[in-house]
């Protein structure tokens, strides 16, 4: 499954460098799919949204640091662990339970993103 931010972050941000997908971002900042990835033109996320991958998306969150599900690998094929929850001090980099992946799925939208 994919990672999340709790509202308990206290935007420190000690996870969005460590992130090997450049899928964590700042709270109110928008995001590229192309950022930290292969994605080029138009493509499709794996949860189905089409959009222009230079082009700038919605922020998941206005407050806290936030995950994009769809470039969220928890890490595999880079990390033993999710690099995010690993540096939070304040433990609120969790599963995502609304968003529940198989390994083999993340491997799979690891290949998708780095064009493997």
């Amino acid at each position: 499954m994919a990672i999340k931010i709790t509202d308990e972050c206290i935007n420190c941000g000690a996870c969005e460098p460590e992130c090997p997908n450049n899928a964590i971002y700042e709270g109110a900042v928008d995001w590229k799919a192309s950022e930290g990835t292969e994605l080029k033109g138009i493509v499709t996320l794996p949860s189905g949204l089409t959009v222009d991958a230079d082009s700038p998306q919605e922020p998941v969150s206005d407050d806290v640091y936030f995950i994009v599900t769809d470039k969220c690998t928890e890490c595999k094929g880079f990390h033993e662990e999710p690099q995010c929850a690993a540096v939070c001090p304040v433990d609120c980099c969790i599963p995502d339970e609304d968003h529940v992946e198989s390994e083999e799925a993340l491997f799979n939208k690891k290949a998708f993103l780095h064009g493997e």
